[in-house]
């Protein structure tokens, strides 16, 4: 039983070169959730504006109530901001569809990651590698019992065709997205990550592992407010609205077969 090949490629092909920006647009834009993000926001943008010469950054600003917003309208960026939480990815969205670079770099507003580690997601979308430039982190594996959405990650992969992303996914940032890529998936689909990653990978884009950021680490100040609202179960049903969507562009079994079963005598 052969899992699902993408619609245009078996794996992806190469991307071709962005174009120019226009004159007086930007080639990248930097997009960051935040949400109560205060100690980290300043510190943030200003590793997000290294990323390149020709570079806007976009906070979108999900129900904060610590004065995150005004931290970076004093740094000199867009602000969008929310008065009520949009709900978990969906600043990512909305960040994309005000964005105007050629290439989009998504990060989070509480993990601080220097320039040099996030350069390599934009240049390998701007020189035309990647559509989709991955983060190289599947999560681990080497324990007894492995985490729910490790297992989603690595099961959609392996439904896709492409087990050699193993875990990797746009769940993760960083990650970046070329504007031809965000055109074809549709900025909605943002909000629901995995479901954005099956449609680029499904649709025939250079999906790519880029470079490995250990976010596990970077997300260690998460813990406590994932006890109070965990998002596992959240993740876990992304990932299964993507294998739903990924099932219905095929038939009623994904694209896997029947083999020889007869049916008709069990009826």
């Amino acid at each position: 039983m052969a899992p699902i090949a993408p619609a245009a490629a078996a794996f992806p092909q190469r991307a071709p070169q962005p174009q120019p920006a226009a004159a007086g647009e930007p080639l990248v834009s930097v997009i960051i959730p935040v949400m109560n993000e205060r100690r980290t926001i300043g510190r943030v943008i200003d590793e997000a504006r290294r990323v390149h010469p020709n570079t806007e950054v976009i906070v979108v600003a999900n129900g904060s109530t610590d004065g995150s917003a005004d931290i970076a309208r004093r740094k000199g960026v867009r602000v969008l901001a929310f008065a009520e939480p949009l709900g978990h990815d969906v600043g990512r969205a909305v960040g994309a569809k005000a964005a105007r670079g050629g290439a989009l770099l998504f990060i989070d507003g509480d993990m601080i990651i220097a320039a040099a580690q996030l350069k390599p997601f934009v240049q390998s979308v701007l020189r035309g590698e990647a559509d989709v430039a991955l983060n190289d982190y599947s999560g681990p594996t080497n324990k007894a019992v492995v985490h729910s959405v490790v297992l989603a990650k690595y099961a959609l992969n392996a439904l896709l065709g492409r087990p050699d992303l193993q875990g990797t996914s746009m769940t993760a940032v960083p990650h970046a997205v070329s504007r031809r890529a965000l055109e074809a998936i549709g900025a909605d689909a943002l909000a629901v990550p995995p479901l954005a990653h099956a449609k680029a990978v499904r649709l025939g884009f250079a999906v790519k592992a880029v470079k490995h950021i250990n976010v596990g680490k970077l997300n260690l100040l998460r813990k406590q407010r994932e006890r109070t609202n965990p998002l596992e179960r959240l993740i876990v049903g992304d990932h299964l609205e993507a294998i739903d969507w990924l099932a219905r562009q095929t038939d009623d079994r994904g694209g896997y077969g029947d083999t020889e079963r007869k049916r008709e005598f069990a009826r």
